[in-house]
């Protein structure tokens, strides 16, 4: 079986893309003539084929639609609304087929599609009777969960122990007491992404040093899940890297795929495991995963649902974000929509998708550390009841499942009967669900001991750096400054200008107009990011920096490059300290002094 990949059906330049108007637009491929449809809100873009789902027609503009938004078939008058992408005529019939719009960095766009769209559907099982006991479920913390399918046992992304995102996030859950032992016990493990909260180096030293022959399977992602591995001293040996779409059968019965996200498919990833016909669906982090094409009527579905998975607003200043008490309310009115637009989200894919069993995970983490008080005060996120009692009020014949810590789904007796008591079992009432100490001193000091390496006695390192990085040719003036705990300068800590669009390294802002960021970074964890050349989704989504931009613009280039595209080797530090003087020996320095 050939493995999945994402065909480009049409490609569009900057200027292409600049002329779409709102609402519906046709667009043919001069490569092969096949047509296309484009719709247009703001800036938010949807596509499909040009080609009704009902027996293949072509779309046309539908003049009685004063809204812009369907779209007529020229074969039986069937209309499609493109903003929805619903059949409105007939109503409650079908749902076309979105394409993936992948938008490019210069401006540009294309429309890709996964081939095959539905890799599951190749050899299909009937499914067999489960009984009690054969397929369980146990939850264990965030998006750990430990499948036993007969007598083999099946981890997803176990982070059991130590903080996510530097020292941003850490578990909300207390995991068993057990669960390392049975993490170090499992046949088989799958580690979805290279997020620290999925991919948690702490936990896998745990395993290293215990079994470091665990086969664990991730997929071919473009910047590969383990990238870190060889700077991480973490010594697994049996790590197998899976392309997109192929069943990889483990025995008889059982059998798992890795799809690709498509939003993120560079790093995001989802899997279906089919244990004797009985299919379990986890989504995991993917914003679209498969691009939206997803099996129906499964056994079990596992998506996220929390939201709160990154810096903003909460950790911008300047301008509307900060200063009057009415800046904090439009966060929190800002935070509370974006939640609530994710829940109704989460709600209606399940509901579209009919699965017998939903259960809501990969979202129970917290802010725990008191220096990020106001981040876990203002990053309120949606809670796993809320999702269910809406899911319960859409889909009323779906049994929803709210997990805690060590509890654990019987399938078999709740496919048999999903009003069975016994189909769920929770952990004894004196089990402690929530976690009340992290051990702070272990890893905070970790990332400080950064702070004193000696190659941050050199100025020069500011260069030799960003030179790595290898980020430049964008209109972007980025200032940063390293701080202590509360963002605020310290004496002894750096402050610099970098000119991406030549990579210079200015005293004072070019005279040219330009886009102009400001960043605070607690001077630990970037120093930390810098000596071990990782992705600086530590510092962003792990809420250790502090943001001004103007104009008050994403930009996407620079942060995608930066939190998914460095170079996969550190900088050769060694090399930097043969050719460095250190400050010292020549006055200079650079320490707070920009205005």
């Amino acid at each position: 079986m050939a493995s999945q990949i994402a065909k480009v059906l049409l490609s569009l330049d900057a200027e292409a893309v600049g002329s779409l108007k709102e609402g519906v637009n046709f667009k043919k491929s001069p490569e092969d003539g096949k047509c296309y449809i484009i719709f247009k809100s703001n800036n938010d873009f949807k596509a499909c084929k040009n080609q009704c789902k009902h027996q293949g027609g072509l779309f046309i503009k539908d003049i009685e639609d004063l809204d812009g938004m369907t779209v007529k078939c020229t074969k039986h008058n069937w209309k499609l609304n493109v903003s929805t992408m619903k059949y409105v005529n007939p109503p409650d019939s079908f749902l076309q087929d979105e394409l993936e719009v992948s938008m490019l960095d210069d401006g540009g766009l294309q429309l890709v599609e996964l081939s095959p769209v539905d890799p599951w559907m190749a050899d299909p099982r009937e499914p067999l009777e489960l009984q009690k006991g054969e397929v369980k479920v146990t939850y264990f913390t965030h998006a750990c969960m430990e499948l036993q399918l007969g007598k083999r046992r099946f981890m997803f992304d176990p982070w059991l122990k130590g903080p996510a995102f530097a020292r941003g996030w850490w578990l909300l859950h207390e995991p068993p007491a057990d669960a390392l032992d049975r993490l170090c016990g499992a046949d088989l493990i799958y580690i979805s992404h290279m997020h620290s909260d999925h991919l948690s180096y702490p936990t896998l030293k745990v395993l290293a040093e215990r079994r470091p022959d665990v086969p664990i399977y991730v997929g071919d992602t473009s910047r590969p899940v383990f990238w870190y591995l060889k700077e991480s001293q973490v010594k697994l040996t049996n790590i197998k890297v899976l392309p997109f779409g192929v069943w990889q059968n483990i025995d008889d019965h059982l059998r798992f795929m890795i799809l690709m996200d498509g939003v993120h498919p560079e790093m995001d990833t989802c899997i279906i495991v089919d244990y004797k016909g009985h299919m379990i669906l986890n989504t995991v982090d993917c914003t679209r995963p498969n691009g939206g094409r997803l099996p129906q009527n499964v056994d079990v579905m596992m998506t996220d649902f929390a939201g709160g998975a990154s810096g903003f607003p909460m950790t911008f200043y300047g301008g509307k974000y900060s200063g009057e008490p009415e800046l904090d309310s439009w966060k929190a009115e800002f935070i509370k929509n974006e939640r609530k637009k994710l829940l109704n989200y989460k709600a209606t894919l399940v509901k579209s998708l009919q699965p017998r069993i939903y259960c809501p995970f990969a979202g129970y983490f917290v802010e725990a550390h008191p220096s990020d008080r106001y981040i876990k005060d203002t990053n309120t996120k949606n809670s796993a009841e809320d999702l269910n009692a809406l899911i319960n009020k859409l889909a009323p014949a779906i049994k929803t499942w709210t997990p805690q810590p060590g509890a654990v789904l019987d399938l078999g007796l709740a496919l048999r009967d999903p009003t069975d008591r016994e189909a769920i079992t929770n952990p004894p009432a004196s089990t402690k669900i929530y976690k009340d100490s992290w051990e702070f001193d272990l890893y905070v000091n970790e990332l400080k001991s950064a702070i004193k390496s000696d190659i941050f006695k050199h100025q020069a390192w500011i260069q030799f750096y960003y030179t790595w990085a290898g980020f430049q040719n964008y209109n972007l003036v980025v200032r940063v400054i390293e701080t202590d705990d509360k963002f605020e300068c310290i004496t002894d800590g750096y402050d610099y200008l970098v000119d991406f669009l030549d990579l210079s390294f200015p005293t004072k802002r070019p005279n040219r107009e330009h886009a102009y960021l400001e960043i605070k970074n607690r001077i630990g964890v970037m120093r930390y990011v810098v000596l071990h050349g990782c992705l600086w989704d530590d510092l962003y989504i792990g809420f250790q920096n502090r943001i001004s931009r103007d104009p008050d613009i994403y930009h996407h280039k620079f942060w995608k490059h930066f939190q998914a595209e460095l170079p996969l080797c550190k900088p050769d530090w060694e090399q930097f300290q043969k050719q460095v003087v250190p400050i010292s020996e020549t006055g200079m320095g650079n320490n707070c002094a920009l205005s």
